[in-house]
């Protein structure tokens, strides 16, 4: 499936929210909560892929993203899993999930989005962190049931934090439980060393995992390592951010982008309704196709080839190295 036709599904389902039930929940490691979600009226759920995650807007007022580990095929539940922070170090989301919902809970939901997509290869090397398990799950049920060539390397703080340990041993040596308190820090260089450069690498995980793996992988093919990030990297640099005009070519307006404003939140505050999420340039909710400009791309999500190509953007964040951009709105 192409780019196009993929972001022609995605669009269509963006805006779709319903109430999901919650079916059932369960401790799947000492700081792990497990929810299965179904609709209440026991229709089927929206199909997603390995590597989708799906929103929720929790009755906090906050809206957190949570990557999907269930089994794609089953329409009728959805499967996440939610870390809790240590220490209150989370944003209010894990907290309110691990006290708040329970069995027979209600909770405002969103169709699945995939900016994490497993690419089809031969061979894959799959390296998870911590909750960064979650969205890997479904990726090697996917490559086993293809018949590619797999390994994942699961790293955690203690085996007892580490979430679907039980899950992962029926694949046998194929998967690497490695606790830091009995095996040590993840030895990526190790890992990497005898992986051909054909392989597809995802790794997703805290930041220091994924910034060591990126450096490790900087001498491989490009685009064969992707990943994926809970949390932005440290905020651009934005001193010198200037104005910049955004014109939406099918409503035929503009307006002013100032310095210190997204273009989001410059649309927002002129009546102008766009989808949007997480407003950190993690989720893709906000993308939207350019038409015309130069980009500052600011996001987690798009790979180098489609900053390259300037063909999409995500208002939450990104701005403009010239004077104007012209959005396809």
């Amino acid at each position: 499936m192409t780019r196009a036709t993929l972001d022609a599904c995605e669009k269509r389902t963006a805006a779709v929210e319903f109430d999901a039930l919650v079916e059932s929940t369960a401790s799947v490691s000492t700081c792990v909560k497990q929810l299965v979600l179904r609709r209440p009226d026991g229709a089927d759920l929206p199909p997603w892929t390995p590597g989708a995650h799906i929103d929720l807007f929790l009755a906090n007022g906050t809206v957190r993203q949570y990557s999907l580990c269930g089994r794609p095929e089953d329409r009728q539940t959805w499967r996440i899993a939610v870390l809790r922070e240590p220490d209150g170090s989370g944003r209010g989301g894990s907290e309110y999930v691990h006290r708040a919902l329970h069995s027979g809970s209600l909770v405002r939901v969103s169709a699945p989005r995939n900016n994490f997509r497993l690419i089809d290869a031969e061979s894959y090397l799959f390296v998870a962190g911590g909750i960064g398990i979650t969205p890997i799950l479904p990726m090697v049920a996917a490559a086993e049931s293809s018949g590619a060539d797999w390994s994942l390397a699961y790293g955690g703080r203690s085996a007892a934090t580490m979430a679907f340990r039980d899950e992962l041993a029926a694949y046998g040596d194929r998967v690497s439980v490695l606790p830091e308190d009995e095996c040590g820090r993840l030895d990526l260089a190790g890992l990497l060393a005898g992986v051909d450069q054909a392989t597809a690498v995802y790794c997703c995980g805290p930041a220091p995992l994924l910034e060591v793996i990126e450096q490790a992988c900087a001498d491989r093919a490009a685009g064969s390592l992707h990943v994926e990030r809970f949390i932005p990297r440290a905020g651009a640099d934005t001193h010198r951010d200037r104005p910049f005009e955004v014109v939406l070519a099918k409503q035929d307006r503009s307006f002013e982008v100032p310095p210190g404003e997204s273009i989001l939140h410059t649309l927002e505050s002129n009546g102008i309704d766009v989808p949007s999420s997480c407003r950190q340039g993690m989720c893709g909710t906000c993308e939207q196709a350019l038409l015309e400009g130069e980009p500052d791309h600011r996001d987690e999500i798009l790979t180098p080839e489609e900053r390259a190509a300037g063909e999409y953007i995500l208002i939450c964040v990104s701005r403009c190295r010239g004077d104007r951009l012209v959005l396809d709105l």
